[in-house]
């Protein structure tokens, strides 16, 4: 769950710092124009602190040492007179207290005030908040109107944020803030009308494929059914873009009551590149499935080289949940053997039934190469790269390369 804290300004410790000079009690700078002034060398504008705040985002991801996004709200002072001047009062505060390393600027022009501490490296992060905080509170309470005060509202966001192995997010449908990520959101608004396309061929070829496969699907079902003890579905809790758990179907190709541990021991090793562990059986290159799993029935075993156990899933792309095209979506406990940089393939795209890594090697192409064939498809992405990858599939699922 993203480590996310919101400063309680009713509840602020005594002043720890000293007022900006030149400024009274009450916040009154001289400023009673209509227009927010403050110090332009130091204070980025919005398009600007949104684009350093992502380069330091990677740049973190890369380094594995923290930062730390606070956001000063000054919407809750808009029925002020002075409002102008005490949001410039605190621009200058803000940017007179903070390290030449940290980034100070506008989150929103006018209204939101954000700084970007950078470099924290691997100090507990939660205590870096509760200083931040402590000093934060004292320098504005020092310095502004108690009715100011009141009205401000002091958020922080912590990167990298924990997704934790249970996938429940953090409350709001997402298990990452937009605050932090405002290069995916504003890409995903860039691009409305293309996903809207993209969200009508996922309803449309969803809809077909459950309709042409309905006998296929009741033949398998009763195979299932009579073949071993258990439902006919296998359902999974899955990942989805932006972090967001769903549950995922498929035809249960397994024997019930199998060990998961299996399975875990082995994708763990397989995303660490443990080729030795991954690939038992002296392979060319280890594959992203186990390749002679014991817990599959004979029937899965056919399913799983066809892909037809993959049928169910065509209910979740009509959802929403998933769609035609894009990377596939792990397993929660999958997440927990990512390195940083393997999480962005959840976050640009929707998950989807195929995509660039199943008609590129499928299975046999390493964890590293397939992440960086779902980012390929998350930066390249375009309804006609959605059509030619839906085109080149069945011949994949045909030669059946990389299926277990």
């Amino acid at each position: 769950m993203l480590k996310k804290g919101v400063l309680d300004l009713t509840k602020a410790p005594t002043p720890m710092l000293n007022k900006v000079n030149g400024t009274s009690k009450n916040g009154d700078n001289g400023n009673n124009g209509h227009s927010v002034q403050h110090n332009t060398g130091a204070l980025l504008p919005e398009e600007h602190f949104r684009r350093m705040l992502c380069r330091e985002r990677k740049r973190s991801e890369r380094s594995k040492k923290h930062l730390l996004l606070m956001l000063v709200d000054g919407k809750g002072l808009g029925e002020q007179k002075n409002y102008p001047a005490v949001l410039s009062h605190l621009s200058n505060l803000l940017c007179s207290g903070v390290r030449e390393t940290d980034l100070v600027g506008w989150f929103e022009t006018d209204s939101v005030l954000g700084v970007v501490f950078t470099e924290l490296g691997q100090a507990d992060i939660n205590l870096a908040i509760n200083v931040i905080q402590a000093k934060v509170a004292a320098a504005i309470q020092n310095s502004i109107h108690a009715i100011e005060f009141s009205k401000l509202l002091v958020s922080f966001y912590a990167f990298p944020e924990g997704w934790g192995a249970n996938g429940n997010g953090n409350g709001h449908g997402r298990s990452l803030d937009p605050a932090l990520y405002p290069d995916l959101f504003e890409a995903e608004k860039a691009k409305r009308l293309s996903l809207l396309l993209k969200r009508a061929m996922d309803i449309v070829g969803s809809s077909i494929a459950i309709l042409l496969s309905s006998p296929l699907f009741l033949s398998l079902a009763a195979l299932i059914k009579l073949t071993s003890k258990g439902p006919v579905f296998f359902r999974q809790k899955r990942v989805g873009q932006y972090g967001i758990p769903f549950q995922f179907l498929k035809f249960r190709s397994m024997y019930v009551s199998n060990d998961a541990e299996i399975h875990k021991d082995y994708i763990k090793d397989f995303i660490a590149g443990n080729v030795a562990a991954a690939n038992p059986e002296g392979k060319d290159a280890p594959v992203y499935k186990i390749t002679n799993d014991p817990r599959v029935t004979w029937i899965g075993k056919i399913m799983r080289r066809s892909s037809l156990d993959e049928i169910p899933q065509f209910w979740n792309v009509l959802k929403g949940e998933m769609s035609l095209v894009g990377p596939r979506p792990p397993i929660p406990y999958e997440i927990e053997s990512y390195d940083l940089w393997h999480r962005r393939r959840v976050l640009e795209s929707k998950p989807g039934i195929t995509g660039l890594w199943q008609v590129h090697g499928r299975s046999r192409t390493t964890f590293d190469e397939m992440v960086r064939l779902d980012l390929r498809y998350s930066k390249n992405w375009s309804p006609l790269l959605d059509a030619k990858i839906l085109l080149k599939t069945p011949r994949a699922v045909m030669s059946g390369d990389g299926a277990y």
